[in-house]
């Protein structure tokens, strides 16, 4: 009790096979070894910007978001003052 027999394992298989199909099974292990292998490479290529140009990278983006924001509340005011 608690091993499972060869017939365990022929009846799970059978029913693997009737609900996924034959031809489904070798297309999801073959997504699967591709999805590894593009693991693997991107894990070997070394990362093209330093933690230093990250930061700048963010620096600006935050610039960039505190004017457009600075523009908008401008654009407010200056309607806001042409009502009234």
């Amino acid at each position: 009790m608690g091993a499972f027999s060869i017939w365990h394992w022929v009846i799970v298989l059978a029913v693997v096979l009737l609900l996924f199909g034959r031809g489904k099974i070798p297309g999801l292990m073959g997504d699967v070894a591709k999805g590894i292998k593009a693991f693997k490479t991107g894990m070997k290529e070394e990362p093209t910007a330093t933690p230093n140009q990250i930061n700048e990278a963010d620096s600006a983006e935050t610039t960039e978001t505190v004017e457009a924001a600075d523009t908008a509340d401008t654009t407010v005011n200056k309607e806001k003052a042409a009502e009234g």
